[in-house]
């Protein structure tokens, strides 16, 4: 079996808002990469070929994106320390540092006094 590159199919509407955005650097896995600003994490990841966000945790299954709007849970990955977040529901920026989740994982404990923010804000960036 020969390897074939990954053509991503997800594509921005030509003309549409937010579609200029410039590329942005981010790390997923340790590995760099340039990818479309002004979208979500999920969006900008599947865009540079990325496939596979995560594992489930009882049978190691890779798992991406379904829904996109944050139904599903299936786009969970690690973004700057920060376990368990909806890629989907996250805007991309420069410098983010995301992982894949490997199976369950639990969100870190809530120090209320780094915020003034309600834990569930705090815990999923809201």
């Amino acid at each position: 079996m020969t390897s074939q590159p990954i053509h991503s199919l997800f594509k921005p509407l030509a003309g549409a808002p937010g579609t200029a955005a410039a590329n942005v650097d981010i790390w997923f896995n340790d590995q760099p990469l340039s990818v479309p600003g002004g979208r979500s994490v999920a969006a900008a990841l599947l865009a540079s070929g990325v496939s596979r966000f995560r594992a489930t945790p009882v049978s190691g299954a890779p798992r991406a994106p379904y829904c996109m709007m944050g139904a599903c849970f299936e786009c969970l990955v690690e973004i700057d320390g920060v376990p368990s977040r909806q890629s989907c529901m996250v805007e991309v920026k420069a410098g983010m540092r995301i992982r894949s989740q490997e199976g369950a994982r639990d969100l870190p404990p809530f120090d209320a006094s780094t915020t003034t923010d309600s834990p569930l804000e705090n815990a999923h960036g809201r």
